[in-house]
């Protein structure tokens, strides 16, 4: 009875997920096609303004001036919705229509400042807003800037939701480029500025965000979760000093003992307690995001360890701590090998080891990133085949089929993911304290000598 029982917690949980995702799954992304045909840019015209502006704003209608209305409606595509389901935004949707706001901190060369929240701009269908504010839009949960200077400040109705075309740069690349209709006009977007130099599709725009998005609220509230948590272990273990841990404590201390035995003392030496408030900040606050993603509903499902400026952090950190520790004897080894003829240090041993020293934390970022993005990816791919087998909607036996197919796979690959939860945090504390152990590491010296 006690495993049916838990079967059953099992399938239900299931069953939200697929529920809660679906909410996602039922929206699709921006669509693939390219726009035929290049819209007529209207001449600008006086917005209105007031109640007149927030009611217009209220409901999109009319003819789209950058020609939205004309586009065919999408097949769902599951590659899609798993890739929209895992980026961030300025606006975490609850259920449908219904978002929880975020603050939105924007700044723009020559127009400044711009503090507001994501609900200023009403979003409503797909995360879409249906006004402008001070020449800012909501385009699928994120914020992008009208191109257009001329563009009226304050708040300014919409006509209808973004379209896209998809044009090539001056470097060869395909690039989206999104618009939107206001005031009888086309205005083009820019999105907000990435430091990834292009690599990743982002570079510098016109405007630069600094908003509390989905990912950085679900860090700031683990955090939070993790520091009233440590607080009642700590104040536990001063109650309880010489005597038998019990409870938050008692759960707790397995963990910090294993960090300590098995992963800082035999990989770091004699001065691992220097480095264990690292090692133990960092396996937590890892494995407190990834617990927090598996969540399927709010305040979870946030994808930040898949989220590859997380990950560049924590392994810069884990880089920066190893290379400032590290002693003379590891610069020895590392840059001018003793015992070994010059040329072949010059011309091999060197760059090889002084390229190791950046690719050890490019493989520690990639490891973690890889493997929660995945998995997310996975588990939306398998919501995916009710909408896949349904038709969008369309065949109530095809939806059936897919939720038998979806929920137990669904199932399987949580309760594999919340191992990886497990394993991804504890293989980045182990391997940050391999690269700091060899960086201080003593030079050893035979009893003879």
């Amino acid at each position: 009875m006690i495993v049916i029982r838990k079967y059953c917690i099992a399938l239900i949980f299931s069953g939200l997920t697929a529920f809660a995702f679906a909410q996602h799954g039922s929206e699709p992304t921006s669509p693939k096609t390219e726009a035929t045909h290049q819209p007529t840019e209207a001449t600008h015209e006086v917005p209105t303004s007031g109640a007149e502006t927030a009611e217009h704003g209220a409901e999109m209608h009319g003819d789209c001036p950058c020609g939205a209305h004309e586009e065919k409606e999408e097949e769902f595509s599951a590659g899609d919705n798993a890739v929209h389901h895992i980026a961030d935004a300025n606006a975490i949707q609850i259920i449908g229509d219904v978002y929880f706001h975020l603050p939105v901190i924007l700044y723009a060369p020559g127009q400044g400042w711009t503090f507001t929240y994501s609900g200023a701009f009403k979003p409503e269908h797909h995360g879409n807003g249906t006004l402008a504010k001070d020449g800012y839009v909501l385009v699928h949960g994120n914020v992008m800037r009208i191109q257009d200077p001329a563009f009226p400040k304050g708040e300014v109705a919409l006509q209808c939701d973004p379209t896209h075309e998809t044009i090539t740069t001056e470097a060869g690349k395909e690039k989206i480029v999104y618009k939107i209709g206001a005031n009888n006009t086309c205005y083009h977007l820019d999105a907000k500025t990435t430091l990834d130099g292009g690599v990743m599709g982002g570079g510098f725009t016109s405007f630069y965000d600094f908003s509390i998005t989905r990912n950085v609220f679900t860090m700031l509230m683990t955090v939070l979760l993790l520091f009233f948590l440590f607080r009642a272990v700590a104040n536990a273990a001063t109650r309880n000093h010489g005597k038998a841990p019990k409870g938050l404590q008692n759960f707790i201390e397995p963990f910090y003992t294993f960090i300590r035995d098995e992963v800082a003392r035999p990989n770091i030496g004699p001065k691992y307690e220097k480095y264990m408030p690292y090692l133990l900040s960092a396996f937590f606050f890892i494995l407190g995001l990834n617990l927090v993603g598996q969540i399927p509903f709010f305040p979870g499902s946030a994808n930040v360890t898949g989220n590859i400026s997380v990950t560049i952090i924590l392994a810069l950190i884990t880089f920066l701590i190893s290379t400032f520790s590290a002693n003379r004897h590891f610069w020895e080894h590392t840059l001018w090998m003793p015992g070994v003829p010059a040329v072949l240090k010059i011309l091999v041993l060197t760059p090889v080891e002084i390229l190791g020293l950046f690719l050890k934390p490019f493989t520690l970022l990639l490891r973690l990133f890889a493997n929660i993005t995945a998995g997310h990816i996975v588990i939306m791919s398998f919501v995916s085949l009710i909408f896949i087998f349904g038709g969008a909607g369309k065949s109530m036996s095809g939806t059936i089929t897919g939720i038998i197919a979806s929920v137990p796979l669904s199932l399987f690959m949580m309760t594999l993911e919340l191992l990886v939860a497990f394993l991804q945090a504890f293989i980045f504390t182990m391997l940050s304290a391999v690269y700091i152990g060899t960086a201080i590491e003593e030079p050893h010296h035979d009893a003879h000598h």
